[in-house]
């Protein structure tokens, strides 16, 4: 009881730090929206399997601004644009070498100035405004980045968000950022998670994406390996309108606890959405992904495909809910989740829901957990394939399976790296 009453006061103190800091209302009422709440535990359904209550009793200091590492270097052609301990770093030549169509300035500057549509555009809706981490990520949120795509826009150079954490103290770091895709515009989003040294830092970061009608948004995310004492709560947040389609994949590589959330609202007719994923887990690494899809609109179409490999101790977890609106007829889903566990102390749990109060849809959801195949193994073996050879080729197609949704060459085969990486790190941990 008195680690949870130090944590609620630490957490206190920092909203006061905070609330005047651009959107005092909006901050006062997400605050609340939170108290309401605070902090969820194994007793909250949505977060049955993460306790994240027990992992922050005690919680970090806010972080400082820290001056950009002289290691961060641009990554390729993306416009990269870095969050360092919470605060907006960009290359401002970067910055001033966006396409036209594309206006970018840090969240910070757009509180500031009370943008109307900014602050209209923070304000969760929908499910996400039961998540009470969700809530407080608006009322702490330090800064983040604004990014407008005008209408009809096609911007040929990705738009890297680079979250960082300098490794210099354990603290807290709350993130938002916003991208707002207009109609007919296309873009491609990627995001990157990543600990430039072992700190036990405690992130909660947002990101907001509207999809206007008819744009098209491919998103990338590659989060990195953390500590084993860092928390990290990723959310994601998108409304797509009248024929918007939002294709988005997610890489983990474990460490740490890891929460990754996604609420997708399918908001106009015939919106489509199609969410990957590939978990890379070791140690006691947990990696939770909760994903709720709301199709609120006729003829819409979603589609989620995860897979998971585990190793040690380490524990995955796979939740996801779609939910099919009164009136939202023609909505074909499907989701579905495998996880393959490599020693005996691995676990994954999967969860799969549908709540659909349509009569006229076609939604089906699947989950499997188990070992590699002995058979697939011997084939390989028998052909000459060393037995560790023979399990890194099976792990690298298991994963792929996900990658695969990737268009760009590049990218798909930089994450295929990863996944080599992994799979060599494990062999030479045995």
């Amino acid at each position: 009881m008195e680690a949870r009453a130090a944590a609620d006061l630490a957490l206190e103190l920092s909203f006061k730090a905070m609330k005047e800091k651009g959107a005092p209302a909006l901050r006062e009422s997400a605050w609340q929206a939170f108290l309401r709440k605070g902090l969820p535990n194994k007793r909250v359904e949505s977060w049955h399997y993460t306790d994240l209550r027990g992992a922050l009793r005690s919680i970090a200091p806010l972080a400082e601004a820290s001056q950009p590492a002289p290691s961060l270097k641009r990554n390729g052609e993306a416009l990269r644009l870095v969050i360092l301990d919470g605060a907006f770093r960009a290359d401002m030549s970067d910055v001033a070498a966006a396409p036209g169509e594309v206006a970018i300035q840090s969240l910070r500057d757009a509180l500031a100035e009370g943008d109307a549509e900014v602050m209209k555009a923070l304000a969760p809706q929908g499910a996400a405004t039961e998540d009470s981490v969700v809530a407080l990520n608006a009322a702490l949120m330090q800064d983040g980045v604004v990014i407008r795509i005008r209408a009809g826009a096609h911007v040929e150079r990705s738009l890297q968000i680079e979250t960082l954490t300098s490794g210099a103290t354990a603290q807290s770091v709350f993130t938002r950022s916003l991208v707002l895709v207009g109609e007919g515009a296309s873009a491609c989003i990627e995001e990157n998670y990543r600990a430039l040294a072992p700190s036990g830092a405690q992130e909660n970061s947002v990101l907001i994406l509207s999809v206007g009608a008819s744009a098209k948004v491919e998103h990338i995310v590659h989060v990195e390996p953390q500590s084993d004492d860092g928390v990290r709560v990723t959310s994601l947040l998108t409304k797509l309108q009248e024929r918007a389609s939002l294709d988005s994949l997610c890489m983990i590589e474990g460490g740490g606890l890891l929460r990754r959330q996604i609420f997708a609202e399918l908001a106009g007719e015939y919106a489509r959405v199609g969410f990957d994923g590939a978990s890379l887990l070791r140690g006691k690494s947990h990696a939770d992904t909760t994903l709720v899809i709301d199709h609120a609109a006729p003829n819409g179409k979603s589609r989620e495909k995860f897979r998971t490999i585990l190793d040690g101790e380490s524990m995955g977890v796979f939740q996801g809910k779609v939910i099919v609106r009164p009136g939202a007829q023609k909505t074909d889903g499907g989701m579905q989740s495998k996880a393959l566990l490599l020693s005996d102390g691995a676990s994954m749990n999967n969860k799969p829901e549908l709540e659909i109060f349509a009569d006229d849809v076609v939604c089906g959801h699947g989950a499997t957990c188990g070992r590699l195949d002995a058979d697939q193994i011997f084939y390989l073996e028998a052909r000459g394939l060393p037995r560790h050879e023979a399990e890194a080729l099976l792990l690298e197609g298991f994963a792929s399976e996900a990658l695969d949704a990737i268009s760009d060459d590049a990218m798909r085969d930089r994450l295929a790296e990863r996944v080599r990486v992994w799979l060599a790190e494990r062999e030479a941990r045995r």
